[in-house]
């Protein structure tokens, strides 16, 4: 999954696509990387952020997503919290929502039933601007973080959304410590017990900088790093901002264990 942030201010690539055309061209490369989805979100959720309206998410996501559906034949996730932009976003030809919010904005499951969308849903403790506050630690997180998607997978299920529509994802870096990130991808497998498709993000994120001392930009060996080890784990899509990197990454990965057995090796 490609992230394309349309955003002045997400924590790597804030401003860099806000122009539409720029963030055609960069989508259009995600498809040739080998990107199987792309995510274009209009909200920053970095640790700090602050909410925008409806208005100027709307402005941002809407002219990106109408250009990307009409020439590249990739499904298209809209990364956001808001309903009204999610039906807004689908009628532009996106076919996923992708919620940090794991619908807390209640129209946000009729949305996802009415269209069929495919459905993900986060777990993140606290909201962007303040969670980083009261982070959970390496003791309660995977408890945390199953009892809460098993909660919000059943709400799903229980509003009319189907089962295959939904994926879900543990919210690395969504109020979470350093140590807590850590243990929750090695961990990942847990979360299988849930029964729905895993999706991991963990790219370029803080905890991969205190582990190496290195700023956002040279992160991308440990993002990979990650990725490997949820995907050993058990995780099946992966949110990232290096596509091409990323794919051949898990190309390498995957032909190495297709000879030992994949699905012995990935639990």
């Amino acid at each position: 999954m490609g992230i394309l942030n349309v955003t002045p201010d997400s924590f790597y690539d804030g401003g860099k696509y806000v122009n539409t055309d720029i963030a055609f061209e960069a989508a259009t490369q995600m498809e040739i990387d080998g990107a199987d989805i792309i995510d274009v979100g209009g909200e920053s959720s970095r640790p700090g952020s602050k909410s925008i309206s409806v208005e100027e998410e709307l402005q941002r996501v809407i002219p990106v997503i109408e250009k990307i559906s009409s020439s590249i034949k990739l499904p298209v996730a809209i990364d956001t919290q808001k309903a009204e932009v999610a039906l807004q976003a689908i009628h532009a030809g996106a076919s996923i929502i992708n919620d940090i919010s794991a619908m807390a904005d209640p129209e946000m499951p009729v949305i996802a039933k009415e269209s069929g969308a495919g459905v993900i849903l986060m777990h993140k403790h606290g909201e962007p601007e303040t969670m980083q506050n009261t982070p959970l630690n390496k003791e309660n997180v995977l408890e945390n973080v199953i009892s809460f998607l098993g909660s919000r997978t059943e709400y799903a299920v229980n509003s009319g959304i189907k089962k295959e529509q939904i994926i879900i994802d543990p919210g690395i870096g969504f109020g979470k410590t350093y140590a807590a990130n850590e243990f929750l991808i090695n961990n990942i497998d847990k979360l299988k017990d849930l029964n729905f498709p895993i999706l991991i993000g963990a790219s370029r994120k803080r905890f991969i900088g205190e582990i190496t001392k290195e700023k956002t930009e040279n992160r991308l060996a440990g993002s990979i790093a990650a990725h490997i080890i949820a995907y050993l784990r058990g995780a099946i899509i992966f949110r990232t901002h290096d596509v091409k990197e990323t794919v051949d990454a898990m190309k390498v990965a995957e032909a190495i264990l297709r000879n030992c057995g994949i699905e012995e090796l990935r639990n």
